[in-house]
């Protein structure tokens, strides 16, 4: 996977996470995005905006065919500012298994 920074003045403000994987549905690799980060005084800012779209470009150089990721059911922010950038919801349910 991949870790991108977004800095000012030499300081991290955010970071996305990318993993990868291969689908057999697809038939070829895609991208999950595991996490994404801003600094609470910087959002608004246009960071988030730019840490999706070089986390995007990163995967589609990398040959993916789609990105998944998953927000908490309640964050409504988090589920428009991905549907602007072209986000869709998935008709998949998420399963989980505690390995704690």
């Amino acid at each position: 996977g991949e870790i991108l920074v977004a800095r000012e003045d030499g300081r991290p403000v955010g970071m996305v996470s990318l993993l990868y994987t291969v689908s057999t549905a697809l038939g070829g690799r895609v991208a999950w995005l595991e996490d994404m980060v801003v600094t609470a005084n910087r959002r608004g800012s246009g960071i988030g905006q730019g840490l999706l779209k070089a986390a995007i470009a990163h995967a589609k150089s990398g040959g993916c065919r789609r990105i998944t990721l998953l927000t908490d059911a309640e964050n409504a922010a988090a589920q428009d500012f991905y549907r602007r950038e072209g986000f869709n919801a998935s008709p998949m349910r998420p399963y989980r298994l505690s390995l704690e």
